[in-house]
């Protein structure tokens, strides 16, 4: 089976591991969010502009790719501690038990999709799917036709020709059906960027990284 591949089990295991660590990322990476929304809007509670400052917006776009990232690992960080049934930190391990932590896998996977989905209100993230989509596609696309078939391909036509049309046509549909269905994402997205959520949900995670990591402990 998937799960049990050698390199993606060690990938999902290593992760697992590191749930306080992802805590704290997604703790600092909110506050900042936090703090950028009640700047941009002139208030800790109202909107007042939709304009961004421009002395920060590639701060910014940089910060909204990383907590792409994060949010994406935080998922797995949380899926896998579910699954091998991990500690999200040593001291935790040791202080109270070598098994996940109910309460800090539930903060990794639906913190960690609002932060993956943070870049629909900054981002082109239609494209962004779309991309990811396509490449895996073609991946599979590439992987799993036979030898035969692709020297029968390669006959009339460069074989990596006929791998690029399909990509082409694949991110094409892909975005634009992605374009869709992002317009709820965005809502959720724009819901946790207001900034007392912001802050609630950075301190919230800092707050259970921390104790999972000195003290070994869990709020709940």
């Amino acid at each position: 089976m998937l799960f049990q591949t050698t390199g993606l089990q060690a990938f999902f295991e290593g992760l697992s591991k590191l749930g306080a660590l992802f805590m704290l990322f997604l703790g600092v990476i909110w506050i900042i969010y936090g703090v950028h929304e009640t700047k941009r809007r002139g208030s800790f509670k109202k909107r007042k502009t939709e304009d961004w400052d421009f002395k920060i917006t590639k701060f910014l776009k940089i910060l909204t790719y990383v907590g792409f990232v994060v949010g994406i690992l935080s998922i797995v960080a949380g899926v896998g501690a579910l699954m091998y049934d991990e500690p999200p930190s040593v001291a935790y391990g040791e202080i109270v038990s070598y098994h996940r932590n109910i309460f800090t896998c539930i903060i990794l996977l639906l913190l960690g999709f609002v932060t993956f989905l943070k870049p629909a209100n900054d981002l082109p993230m239609a494209t962004i799917i779309g991309l990811l989509i396509s490449l895996a596609i073609t991946f599979l696309v590439a992987m799993m036709i036979p030898e035969e078939i692709i020297g029968a391909i390669d006959e009339f036509v460069d074989y990596k020709i006929v791998l690029g049309i399909v990509f082409l046509i694949l991110f094409a549909i892909s975005a634009l059906v992605a374009k869709f269905y992002t317009a709820g994402f965005m809502f959720i997205s724009k819901v946790f960027s207001w900034p007392p959520i912001a802050i609630i949900v950075a301190l919230l995670c800092l707050i259970q990284g921390t104790l999972l990591l000195t003290a070994g402990i869990s709020l709940i």
